[in-house]
């Protein structure tokens, strides 16, 4: 992933070590963290709520629609 500055969305692609707090396939949205850019991690806002740091090759970017990702910002 190069472009995480741009990135707003990834899908999980792994979460053998955090399977209460991450599921795989599912979206979760990204917050922008330059240091942790630079260490190889994404900030994810994950399934307690909460932003947490986690390996950035455990995802997958992707870009949505506008009405989904409008919709999906409601809700997050």
């Amino acid at each position: 992933m190069n472009n995480t500055h741009d990135t707003k969305f990834v899908v999980c692609l792994r979460n053998d070590e955090y399977p209460v707090s991450l599921e795989r396939h599912k979206i979760y949205q990204i917050l922008p963290d330059e240091d942790a850019a630079q260490d190889g991690d994404l900030r994810i806002i994950d399934e307690s709520g909460e932003d947490y740091l986690y390996p950035r090759t455990w995802f997958a970017p992707i870009a949505l629609p506008d009405q989904i990702e409008f919709s999906f910002r409601q809700t997050a």
